[in-house]
């Protein structure tokens, strides 16, 4: 699975791909938002532009998906390495700094620590459901989606009776 490492939590986090960065943020208990973002957040529309994380380098190359058309409208005057969390789809493992617009006490040091660690690339599809087996009905060999007997019918008022219709 590709990882997110996030570098101010120093977390690293699973998610399949194509997951939301937003939703595997906000599941995972990592606070993307300062206090304006969680008096007023939109929910995830990128109207708000308040879940800002910077793509660090040093992270796979197209980690996420395209710029949005949202994102390419609302972040006009922001870093190029600026994402919006909720516009962003995870492909591949990447490293993101969230809360950019904050300082972090000693940024460099803590980037040179995220870039030094490996990032594992994880599988780049969703994992197959395993086939479910057919179940036979014991008592004439059908399986239990052909209905062997009905056990009960429906009474005039639409009640249930059991099988002998008492």
């Amino acid at each position: 699975m590709p990882v997110i490492r996030f570098v101010r939590e120093q977390r690293d986090v699973e998610c399949y791909p194509g997951e939301n960065l937003r939703e595997v943020a906000l599941r995972e208990g990592i606070e993307l938002y300062g206090l304006k973002g969680r008096l007023g957040n939109c929910g995830g529309c990128g109207q708000c532009i308040t879940c800002f994380v910077e793509v660090v380098e040093g992270g796979a190359h197209n980690a996420l998906t395209e710029l949005t058309s949202v994102e390419l409208l609302k972040l006009k005057r922001r870093p190029q390495t600026w994402r919006l969390a909720c516009q962003a789809l995870v492909e591949k493992s990447v490293m993101v700094l969230t809360k950019p617009q904050v300082g972090l006490g000693d940024r460099e040091g803590e980037l040179i620590r995220a870039r030094s660690l490996p990032l594992p690339e994880g599988p780049t599809a969703w994992p197959e459901p395993p086939a479910a087996p057919q179940q036979e009905d014991s008592q004439e060999g059908l399986t239990a989606h052909e209905g062997a007997a009905s056990p009960s019918t429906t009474s005039d008022e639409g009640g249930v009776l059991p099988a002998d219709g008492r």
